[in-house]
């Protein structure tokens, strides 16, 4: 899928340890198998390159991670629950 480089024995290559919640993982375990990636790593090589190369969608990647943490500390809400607090509907 992306033209991600791999290691093959080159010294420049380094591993990194990222710590990220289980719920996430899962969710990132199924996006890279359903955009047609071929492992884990490739697809975080390839949304670091992308966050890298295109900075305005850096704000992105800290929604995200603050939507994440919000979620973990069961800070998210329902879109039922917030159509019920404000008296929306949708029609």
């Amino acid at each position: 899928m992306s033209e991600a480089e791999t290691n093959n024995g080159d010294p420049e290559i380094e591993r990194i340890n990222l710590r990220i919640s289980q719920s996430f993982r899962e969710v990132v375990d199924e996006t890279w198998r359903e955009r047609g990636f071929n492992s884990r790593s490739e697809f975080i090589r390839y949304a670091l390159r992308e966050s890298v190369n295109h900075p305005e969608g850096a704000g992105f990647w800290k929604d995200l991670a603050i939507s994440e943490a919000q979620f973990d500390d069961g800070e998210s809400r329902s879109s039922e629950e917030i159509k019920a607090a404000y008296g929306t509907d949708d029609e």
